[in-house]
């Protein structure tokens, strides 16, 4: 693994339309500067390479195995038979096809909560950039502070106060909760800060543009970038939602996907077990690929949104 690179430049003196020659790896290319090479750095990153792989490949080979192949032959490689189309047959027709009522529940909770999670962490984090008010500071501290809390430590008090509310076995108790986002409102008012010029606003407010106009014309689309970044961290958190879902819902009809193939896993143990880890497998593979495609989708943004601030001018 390098941990320098340097730019392929023309030599002193070369001729004019030839190739630069190639600086070759751990060479001096007569500057003084060496490109290094760290060898227990490129085996610590292999090690992590694959370790954070193997639990996909070993998604990906199991989902094409039958009930009997997946457990009679070896986890990390294929089985006797290519069973993958049949796997996603059953999935979505198991039980009635209730698989896609939990796709739907997913997308629902994902769309209405990851993207109301988004909207208010950028009013707020927008707000408390750009307007100075008695208390400002007090929040920014709330603020971090529950950063620091666990979501799995407010599910029971949560549960308590809805179950008063009347509100548990519904859509609300998954989506309400979602909305709120203490780490997106604090990654979009460290990037408000410096990616809005106060004197834009300003000059805004000279030309009469009210605060609302100013927000959806110019502040959104300057925090274009932060507010993906939120969006996707929001999306990824909800769609692997888990232990809310779990102690909210009775009701197997509202179960996201991760509480439905935990269903599924659990029908192979009692009296009349009937495991089908088979359709909980590929359903798991299928479970990951929109949220896959939205990262790649959305990777130039959240990575500029990241980069952000890193550099002080």
């Amino acid at each position: 693994m390098s941990t320098l690179t340097r730019p392929v430049v023309p030599a002193p003196g070369a001729r004019p339309g030839r190739t630069p020659r190639r600086i070759r790896p751990g060479k001096n290319d007569g500057s003084g500067l060496r490109e290094k090479k760290s060898l227990p750095m490129t085996a610590i990153m292999v090690v992590f390479l694959v370790y954070s792989f193997a639990p996909l490949f070993y998604l990906i080979v199991n989902s094409t195995k039958s009930q009997d192949d997946l457990l009679s032959t070896f986890g990390l490689w294929f089985g006797n038979g290519f069973d993958l189309f049949a796997n996603i047959r059953d999935v979505f027709t198991y039980n009635g096809g209730i698989f896609l009522q939990w796709f739907g529940n997913t997308l629902l909770y994902v769309v209405v909560g990851a993207g109301g999670a988004t909207f208010l962490a950028t009013i707020a984090g927008y707000g408390l950039a750009k307007f100075r008010f008695v208390g400002r500071r007090a929040v920014f501290a709330v603020v971090l502070g529950s950063i620091a809390i666990p979501g799995t430590a407010l599910a029971v008090p949560t549960f308590l106060l809805f179950s008063k509310l009347g509100l548990t076995n519904t859509p609300w108790a998954i989506i309400l909760p979602s909305l709120i986002s203490p780490f997106g409102m604090y990654l979009v008012w460290t990037y408000a800060v410096d990616a809005i010029p106060t004197e834009l606003l300003e000059a805004a407010r000279m030309d009469g543009a009210s605060e609302l106009r100013i927000f959806f014309t110019i502040a959104v689309k300057l925090l274009t970038p932060g507010i993906v970044t939120v969006l996707l961290f929001s999306v990824v958190a909800v769609w692997n939602n888990y232990f809310l879902p779990l102690i909210m819902l009775s009701d197997p009809r509202l179960y996201p996907l991760t509480v439905g193939l935990n269903q599924w896993s659990q029908q192979a143990q009692g009296v009349a077990a009937h495991p089908i880890y088979n359709l909980v497998v590929t359903g798991a593979l299928i479970t990951i690929i929109p949220i896959v495609v939205v990262f790649l989708l959305l990777q130039r943004y959240w990575q500029s949104g990241l980069g952000a601030g890193g550099v002080k001018e």
